[in-house]
């Protein structure tokens, strides 16, 4: 098998943009920005030396080489697909199964979760990483925290608060913000571009990740100045770990949201408990 197979992130976002003809419709579907999907089918382009798509003001065009990928990568995406399904042994009544990033785990449920097991010492729980919106399908969760907006994660979903963005640094990391490097967390609609345009500072990032638990790492060990969730950022504030830039903050488009199945009630007792502890 060839190792230099690209990522299946980028081959994930061709699919769904050349089934739709669109790269917002493939970001609904699969739970991401459209620029996020934007930049990994460039990437896959770049990658094969070859345009897969001719970009109209109104909407995508398949080019041959881009027809002739589709039902490449797709038939293999949909074996994949029920190959995984068929593997499921299917939900442990023993275990309560989170489903999240794992930035969401580490930033925000880890720190406060010793407080509920301790008065659920008998409960068991298992954390299943997850992303994509086939991460979520495939782990059957009895509780679910998504990224993105109130359509991608479901009517019942609830949004975890705070929701806005923060600019964050170490203690150890003197000087003003604008004399510092700036730590973008990109596949967001919010970022720096939204803070220059509602505070100031048009600087570029010097450091780019793909998620905002990586770009709290990077403020905590003294790198620059992170722009991420206050939702995440609540644990790092609160510890010392990471103190306020900047004393503003922006609007986040997107958020997190929770959602749990209805088949377990301790999915509902850690929603209720999670609810209350992010809100304080």
């Amino acid at each position: 098998m060839r190792k230099n197979l690209p990522p299946l992130t980028w081959l994930r976002s061709f699919e769904a943009a050349a089934r739709n003809l669109s790269f917002t419709a493939a970001a609904e579907e699969l739970g991401l920005t459209q620029s996020a999907v934007s930049q990994q089918v460039k990437s896959l382009e770049t990658r094969l030396r070859s345009p897969l798509f001719v970009r109209h003001a109104r909407g995508l065009a398949l080019t041959d080489a881009g027809r002739r990928l589709l039902p490449e990568v797709g038939g293999p995406l949909q074996a994949l697909a029920v190959a995984m399904d068929r593997a499921d042994a299917g939900p442990d009544k023993g275990l309560l199964t989170i489903a999240a990033s794992v930035s969401v785990v580490q930033w925000v449920v880890a720190p406060l979760l010793p407080d509920f097991t301790r008065h659920h010492p008998a409960l068991r729980l298992r954390f299943l990483s997850a992303i994509w919106p086939d991460d979520f399908q495939s782990a059957r969760a009895d509780l679910e925290i998504r990224f993105g907006s109130l359509r991608q994660a479901g009517e019942n979903a609830v949004l975890l608060l705070p929701n806005r963005l923060v600019a964050l640094k170490s203690p150890e990391l003197r000087g003003a913000l604008e004399d510092l490097p700036l730590i973008e967390a990109v596949g967001t609609s919010g970022g720096w571009q939204t803070w220059a345009k509602e505070v100031g500072d048009t600087r570029p990032p010097s450091f780019y990740t793909d998620t905002y638990g990586m770009a709290l790492q990077l403020a905590v060990h003294g790198n620059g100045v992170a722009l991420v969730s206050e939702l995440l950022a609540a644990h790092a504030l609160k510890s010392g770990l990471l103190e306020p830039a900047h004393p503003a903050s922006v609007a986040a488009d997107e958020g997190y949201y929770l959602s749990v199945a209805p088949e377990k009630p301790e999915a509902g007792r850690l929603r209720d408990w999670l609810l209350e502890k992010v809100s304080a």
